[in-house]
């Protein structure tokens, strides 16, 4: 993975500053008890122009974890939003992952982290396909963690907290250690549960399968969204618990992410998932997602948000007499 190329300037509590301004003290409380929440969210360079995909979601969930830790930022989901553009636009960007962040910063150290003042930063850089350009379509190698994922109400995987991915560390260092490009946890019932960074989801026959939330797993927002166009496209979607053989008989496994997007996966524990690549049903789901992100259709479900001026949808543009775009 390449090192982050700085940019020109975050935001910090409601003001721009340099990026050499992001500065903390090392006695701060999250560098000592992972006291963050964050989001991984993506700006897209579409064909009507700059547009951050999904942030209301992004955002609201944000203030959500926060909730959940009893994290006071000042901060409601809106306020984050335009946060997160107004970063962008500060870096004139064009297309951009987008890390809105909130911790504990310095006051006192101890388990209790209440009288530690919240900070809130947005930082933005370029970043690519997480897994590699070739993965959207050649899939990748992974394999069955020995680590599990949390029972439930040991952690609270519906905060996307920084804490949580201490646990997603080992399961990729294990993974890339032994030679493949992710792994996959299990819950402590044994079924599947995510990947250290990604949603999971088995193709068999033509019904599509991913893990409930109470697996242990993060409600990621790109999951929701193929949840979505697969049901609008005609797919079965079922959520339920999988067995860790149903990663070896699928016909097509993929994850999904913000930084994945819809990645396929072409083995399981050396085990070739359907034809060892991208199979049809991925393929149809990443392509209309594609489609959509990049601009290249109408946005169906309104969810992109323009970051430098309002676009207009082809429906929109026929109505006003003038062409797409204009």
């Amino acid at each position: 993975m390449p090192a982050l190329e700085p940019t020109k300037s975050l935001w910090h509590n409601g003001e721009i500053v340099a990026w050499d301004d992001a500065k903390i003290h090392v006695g701060t409380h999250v560098l000592h008890y992972g006291s963050s929440v964050f989001e991984g969210i993506r700006c897209y360079k579409t064909e009507r122009g700059s547009a951050v995909f999904r942030l209301d979601e992004h955002a609201r969930r944000l203030v959500d974890s926060a909730k959940i830790y009893r994290m006071d930022t000042g901060y409601d989901a809106d306020a984050i939003a335009n946060a997160c553009l107004e970063t962008v636009r500060a870096n004139e960007m064009e297309h951009c992952y987008i890390r809105p962040i909130a911790f504990r910063g310095f006051h006192s150290l101890g388990v209790n982290p209440t009288p530690c003042p919240v900070e809130t930063w947005v930082m933005v850089w370029k970043w690519g396909a997480y897994l590699g350009e070739e993965a959207l379509e050649e899939g990748v190698d992974v394999k069955v963690s020995t680590w599990s994922r949390s029972a439930p109400n040991t952690m609270p995987f519906m905060a996307k907290a920084g804490s949580n991915y201490m646990s997603s560390a080992l399961i990729k260092m294990e993974a890339i250690e032994e030679g493949y490009a992710e792994g996959i946890a299990l819950n402590p019932e044994g079924h599947v549960s995510e990947g250290s960074g990604e949603n999971v989801f088995v193709v068999r026959g033509d019904v599509i399968f991913t893990p409930p939330l109470a697996d242990s797993i993060l409600p990621g927002i790109t999951r929701d969204s193929v949840i979505t166009m697969a049901r609008d496209l005609g797919f079965e979607v079922r959520q339920e618990s999988l067995p860790r053989e149903s990663l070896y008989i699928a016909d097509e496994v993929f994850f999904t992410g913000t930084a994945a997007e819809i990645t396929p996966v072409r083995s399981v524990d050396r085990i070739t998932v359907g034809a060892g690549r991208r199979g049809p049903i991925t393929e149809q789901l990443q392509q209309h997602f594609f489609d959509i992100v990049k601009g290249r259709i109408d946005d169906p479900y309104g969810w992109l948000t323009p970051v430098y001026g309002e676009t207009l949808s082809e429906a929109e543009a026929a109505f006003a007499g003038e062409p797409a775009g204009a």
